[in-house]
């Protein structure tokens, strides 16, 4: 029995699944094969993913597989409730509810798992993370996995390398139709929505200092510098910060950015980049978020604790006055700005990301047998087919190889 906020509310996340589903062709053709195939039939799936309409619709998809669905979210101010209840009322098992306590959510991540998954769809590693520790009982029952994150997928290498990971789970994030684009384009264009949409500031002539340079720290700073911003990047390693500096922006450690920087934004996927020492030698007023997965790169218990006053200074932005009577603004509690702020990604970004989950858990299920635990790649097959679909969609064609060029190039 599903457990959500409102049932009434299916009306209205009914309309955004409807629209988001009008911008997802490749998601929307791989479901049309899967009606025909069932390759999930008979199968349980768990998913934990950002429950908003461009995930309701992968959930859809997977039922159209076949696939007896239980669904949370995987952070508690990313739920819609309304598109929670849209999955429920077609009789969808769903436990989700925006801005609920973190008991609540372990709790609602236990209910997805309590069923006996045969596959995991993970966003972070918390569904694995739990199978692994309070019910592993429940382990022989599972095929495999998918792994939407660089954070989870950190997670899972880490397990790997230990020898403690169980399953086989797919580096969903590492396809090249995933990373190259959903942490490039969606992060960059999603954070500014959220962002902006949520201060109603200015962004042209500020210093916005991004943490990590990653895909998604890529995309983000591509985005400000679009916006009119000065771009200062901090990095840890010498490689990124070095690609960062021949892009034309400024690197420099945070210790310097700190005094200097109007927006911040983190996504290195790691805790502890903006620490107390930072915050007190920030300017008053500037503004602090997060783009990595967890609430842990601003410390915001750090800064709990430093401050001697909080208060909301608009909705979805807490105001932290520190001892020297500067004021610091967070948004979001520290949590991805681009989903606790906004809508996400762009549906038509996400169409290749969750057509990529999709395809995992087929080839997951297909090869059951022979697939080993541990972390294991996208086959190059399911990206290319995934770029080749999207290409269709948007009426691009591209030159085919011959034989005499395949000849010479040994394929």
């Amino acid at each position: 029995m599903s457990d959500i906020r409102d049932i009434s509310l299916a009306p209205s996340g009914e309309m955004k699944i409807r629209w988001v589903e009008r911008n997802m062709p490749v998601l929307s053709s791989i479901g049309r094969e899967f009606v025909k195939t069932k390759p999930f039939a008979g199968l349980k799936i768990a998913l934990s993913v950002h429950l908003e309409a461009k995930t309701a619709y992968l959930c859809r998809v997977m039922e159209m597989g076949g696939a007896e669905m239980y669904v949370t979210g995987s952070n508690p101010l990313s739920t819609h409730d309304d598109v929670a209840a849209a999955l429920a009322s077609k009789g969808m098992q769903v436990f989700a509810k925006h801005g609920c306590s973190m008991n609540e959510y372990m709790d609602e991540l236990r209910n997805v798992l309590r069923p006996g998954p045969n596959i995991i769809i993970d966003d972070g590693g918390d569904l694995v993370n739990l199978l692994h520790t309070e019910m592993r009982d429940l382990i022989p029952g599972v095929i495999g996995g998918c792994e939407e994150t660089t954070t989870g997928i950190h997670r899972l290498k880490i397990m790997a390398r230990e020898g403690t990971l169980r399953f086989p789970m797919v580096m969903v994030n590492e396809a090249d139709c995933k990373h190259m684009f959903d942490n490039r384009y969606g992060t960059g264009q999603s954070v500014w929505d959220g962002i902006n949409r949520t201060t109603n500031l200015i962004v042209a002539g500020k210093y916005v200092v991004v943490s990590g340079y990653g895909w998604c720290g890529k995309g983000v700073s591509l985005r400000a510098k679009g916006l009119g911003a000065k771009v200062i990047i901090t990095e840890t390693d010498p490689v990124r910060a070095l690609e960062a500096v021949m892009d034309g922006y400024e690197v420099m450690p945070m210790a310097k950015a700190a005094k200097v920087g109007d927006m911040f934004v983190t996504v290195t996927g790691c805790s502890d980049v903006i620490t107390p020492e930072h915050f007190e030698s920030m300017k008053d007023g500037a503004i602090l978020t997060n783009a990595g997965h967890f609430d842990v790169e601003v410390d915001m218990a750090g800064l709990n604790r430093l401050a001697v006053e909080k208060y909301e200074a608009r909705h979805n932005i807490e105001g932290y006055v520190l001892p020297n009577g500067k004021t610091l603004f967070v948004i979001a509690e520290g949590r991805l700005v681009n989903l606790a702020a906004g809508d996400g990604h762009p549906a038509e970004i996400m169409d290749m990301s969750f057509a990529i989950q999709a395809m995992s858990a087929e080839y997951l299920v297909k090869h059951r047998d022979s697939l080993e635990p541990g972390v294991i790649p996208v086959p190059r097959e399911t990206d290319e087919a995934v770029a080749y679909k999207k290409l269709a969609s948007m009426g691009v064609e591209i030159d085919q190889l011959s034989d005499k060029q395949k000849d010479y190039l040994g394929l």
